[in-house]
């Protein structure tokens, strides 16, 4: 399972957007969640509840931060399974530094939690090529110039295409699983963001049920067996999607 998370950019920004040429087409390949939301504003509080079903307190985008709750990457390896996070752009795994370049920690929760060893905090550079050689569930996060946060969305499109169609045609045929979101809208109260799943499982559509990050944190949990973490266990696993 892959998760990749894209930044501030709004539902209607996205879907139907003709600069997201590639973006749509996952949208249509797969499950596309038309009532997906964000837990707050700014960024980082929503990859904090992605990745540990909490925002850990923070309300900013303030880094660094050390946090000694549980968390997806470390329920996933007391599981024996594995986990990694790529994040385009870091300089060197492990790297604990806030930025580098156009990399940023905030973007990367996983580097908040000394349970996830710094092994698993990798350069995308180090994604694998062969792809049954991926971790059981993986984090892949682009640089601020191909995530949206800075960059155009017609690059963050070009991005994702380059870099990851290889991924998710091959998760269709492999029993593999490629989820998109947005961690959050620009700046509305409504918090609207797109999410899709595509992947062997996916029955293609539409599906109008309400989700948010927690929810998807749930159903990730769900599809290992794994305890849910904080307010993910207020939530049902999305099931109406599977074939």
């Amino acid at each position: 399972m892959v998760i990749v998370v894209e930044e501030n950019h709004s539902f209607g920004n996205i879907i139907g957007n003709a600069s997201a040429p590639y973006f749509n087409s996952l949208a249509t390949q797969g499950a596309l969640f038309t009532d997906s939301a964000g837990i707050a504003h700014p960024s980082e509080p929503n990859y904090l509840a992605l990745f540990s079903g909490s925002t850990q307190g923070v309300s900013d985008d303030s880094c660094p931060h050390t946090f000694s709750g549980d968390n997806l990457g470390a329920q996933v390896a007391a599981a024996g399974e594995t986990f990694a996070g790529y994040s385009e752009g870091l300089p060197q795994a492990g790297y604990s530094g806030c930025t580098s370049g156009d990399y940023a920690r905030r973007h990367a929760p996983w580097t908040d939690f000394p349970s996830v060893p710094a092994s698993a905090s990798l350069p995308f550079s180090e994604f694998p090529q062969d792809y049954k050689n991926l971790p059981t569930v993986s984090f892949v996060i682009p640089n601020v110039a191909d995530d949206m946060h800075d960059g155009s969305i017609s690059a963050a499109d070009s991005w994702m295409r380059d870099n990851l169609d290889g991924y998710a045609q091959w998760a269709k045929t492999h029993n593999s699983l490629l989820v998109v979101t947005w961690d959050e809208d620009e700046d509305t109260a409504s918090n609207h963001v797109a999410t899709i799943f595509e992947g062997a499982q996916v029955n293609p559509g539409q599906y109008s049920e309400s989700i948010n990050h927690y929810k998807v944190l749930r159903t990730i949990e769900a599809a290992y067996g794994l305890p849910a973490l904080g307010q993910a266990a207020d939530m049902q696993p999305i099931t109406d999607i599977w074939k």
